[in-house]
């Protein structure tokens, strides 16, 4: 709540267009340090106009915090740095099945990953007016994959549209938090439910 009031604070000042280069300097700073924005270094030469359209459209999104555990080897995704087509780095939860293994420098990267997403994620849905967002404009629709599954021995190849964490919030706000292991117990097959955790 507190990084959310900050972001309305800065969306607020930016929106009067009466914002000095200190000020500018702060909100970059705040965005930088926060939401782990990158900005374009030749942004840095614009008008104080272009920075601040920039800004604003930047910082006015959905949010999501999202509590991450220590990666003990199950399997799921995880928190990583993307970068898209256009060349844009961005936090985004990433299943294995979007990783090509078979590229040695993404298998090296999957496996020294030292977080897991557990899906605990707290959303912040509404813009510093108090209006809900729009969520379908902040999708990446290009976020499919191919997963293999199997059903009744029969092994499936499926295609799987932009899923909640690794699609539909491709243009969220993201920030990763670590939170405590033990805030975290998998149930992925019938055996997990053996594990000390889910006895009475």
């Amino acid at each position: 709540m507190t990084l959310q009031d900050q972001i309305f604070t800065h969306l607020r000042r930016l929106v009067t267009g009466q914002v000095s280069s200190s000020q500018m300097e702060q909100i970059f700073t705040f965005a930088r340090e926060y939401l782990s924005l990158n900005v374009p270094r030749d942004l840095l030469g614009c008008s104080l106009s272009e920075q601040s359209s920039f800004l604003f459209a930047k910082l006015n999104r959905p949010l999501r915090v999202c509590g991450v555990v220590k990666n003990l080897g199950e399997p799921g995704g995880g928190p990583f740095w993307t970068e898209s087509a256009g060349g844009d780095l961005s936090l985004q939860i990433v299943e294995k099945s979007q990783v090509n293994t078979s590229v040695e420098g993404q298998r090296t990267i999957w496996n020294a990953s030292t977080h897991f997403n557990p899906v605990d994620i707290v959303c912040g849905m509404r813009d510093y007016q108090g209006r809900s967002f729009r969520l379908e404009t902040f999708r990446d629709p290009d976020a499919y994959f191919i997963s293999n599954k199997t059903h009744e021995g029969r092994h499936l190849k499926a295609l799987e549209l932009p899923g909640l964490w690794n699609g539909a919030m491709a243009h969220w706000n993201t920030v990763f938090v670590e939170v405590p292991l033990s805030t975290f117990n998998p149930v992925k097959t019938v055996f997990d439910l053996l594990r000390p955790e889910h006895q009475p």
